[in-house]
């Protein structure tokens, strides 16, 4: 299944091709490890993920008419995700990132090991990301 995101297409086919969870949640941990510093200055509420039981930040900004992110969790498999998401839709355009189709999420298989809290809260941080990738391009 192509996202148009080929670094988000090569995390998918990873996580697809295997069916062991734990294998999954090691590959999930291992993003969520090579995240970049967070800076406390924007742990704001503009910036914080609506509906995650943990609290969640991403921040978005464009530069050259590509998107860069940074974000962090106070949850590791939560902070996971964010960096699977971050990983994909770094330098797409907005366009391109707002196109996405959240069908790749199942394509993971991550939903059978994830609670529905979490599956929810993962589609809440690439809904997030859309709408400041939207906004983004809006700006002057």
């Amino acid at each position: 299944m192509a996202t148009g995101s080929p670094a988000l297409d090569r995390i998918v086919e990873r996580l697809g091709s295997t069916s062991d969870p734990r294998r999954r949640y090691e590959y999930v941990l291992w993003l969520a490890k090579k995240l970049e510093p967070f800076p406390d200055d924007l742990r704001q509420d503009a910036f914080k993920v609506k509906g995650c039981v943990s609290q969640v930040y991403v921040v978005g900004s464009l530069q050259e008419g590509r998107l860069h992110w940074r974000g962090d969790s106070d949850a590791q498999i939560t902070k996971g995700l964010l960096a699977l998401l971050i990983e994909g839709l770094e330098g797409l355009t907005p366009a391109e990132a707002t196109a996405l189709d959240p069908a790749f999420i199942a394509a993971t298989g991550l939903q059978a090991s994830l609670t529905p809290s979490r599956a929810n809260g993962f589609l809440n941080i690439l809904r997030t990301m859309q709408g400041q990738a939207s906004q983004l391009a809006a700006a002057p």
